[in-house]
């Protein structure tokens, strides 16, 4: 399928798909299209890409690995956009480790670990990417992204880059404050002094118990609540009776009951759901709100509770 766009952005050098699926693309495996996607590896190619789209008024979306994402069964409108290649790889030196944003994150510490990379621990188990880990100062109970975090590049909604110190992200649990509108780009990371087989050994020792508390053979997104002040949503959800609570093809995990997993015919719509269901109920049994960790994106105008 063609778009009116096609042909401009290939003018500028991008390849794009119209009418793009996005359910292959995200961890949960739902969702519609995209009106536009395309995969740029270069930085000339990511900032050529975002000037034509805010000249042309076209909606900007920035794909990481899916796994922090709902993305809706309307699909997104405008472009969509995934990095790879040099915007995907990571360099180090005696003091720093570079990383693209879009290096996914295992692919990261996997080459931490051959290279005796240390100071990212706390990207261990994050299924994203190092731009999606910076924007959500995601963590766990090896620390938070930000812990070591020096600086990041990033691309405004003119296209423009520029570089945002660490003390101006004001970060905090689960939050960056980023510039309105724009894309990581890279970040950059302190190397600690620590012992690299020892941060092999604890890195390990970590992912061995996740992976034998957490449902991983079916799709989900992780988390799906972030974990109200000294409590955990495992527990309030566990202790409110919603493990195994099923709507559709999306289901309570019952093994961790803060994972939401998808049956193989679940629908954006059947996740969205089964949140607002646990939400409800834990609000009503325990009096506590809890947050979606994970971003509802695309159109959900037509979604309905």
């Amino acid at each position: 399928m063609t778009h009116p766009y096609t042909d401009e952005l290939a003018a500028i050098g991008i390849v794009a798909e119209a009418d793009a699926p996005l359910h292959k693309r995200v961890w949960w495996r739902v969702g519609g299209r995209a009106d536009l996607y395309a995969e740029i590896g270069d930085l000339d190619g990511l900032v050529a890409a975002r000037r034509w789209a805010s000249a042309r008024a076209v909606p900007w979306f920035l794909l990481g690995n899916g796994s922090n994402l709902l993305v809706s069964d309307a699909g997104i409108r405008g472009l969509v956009v995934r990095l790879v290649g040099a915007l995907a790889d990571a360099t180090a030196d005696s003091d720093h480790v570079v990383a693209g944003a879009g290096c996914r994150n295992a692919v990261l510490l996997a080459r931490a670990a051959k290279n005796g990379w240390t100071g990212l621990d706390a990207l261990a188990g994050i299924p994203g990417t190092v731009g999606g880990a910076v924007r959500m100062n995601a963590g766990s109970l090896l620390g938070e992204t930000g812990d070591t975090l020096v600086d990041v590049q990033v691309l405004d909604a003119a296209g423009v880059l520029r570089t945002v110190p660490k003390d101006a992200l004001a970060l905090g649990y689960r939050h960056c404050a980023l510039p309105k509108g724009a894309t990581v780009v890279q970040a950059r990371f302190a190397r600690s002094s620590e012992d690299p087989v020892a941060v092999e050994a604890r890195i390990r020792t970590f992912l061995e118990r996740r992976k034998a508390t957490q449902p991983l053979d079916l799709p989900s997104c992780g988390s799906t609540f972030r974990n109200p002040p000294g409590d955990a949503a495992g527990r309030l959800i566990e202790a409110t009776g919603l493990k195994g609570f099923r709507i559709g093809g999306a289901e309570v995990s019952p093994k961790h009951a803060n994972f939401i997993v998808n049956h193989g015919d679940a629908t954006a719509a059947d996740i969205a759901s089964v949140i607002v269901h646990v939400q409800a109920r834990v609000q009503a049994v325990h009096g506590v709100a809890l947050v979606p960790e994970v971003e509802r994106v695309g159109d959900w105008s037509s979604f309905a509770v």
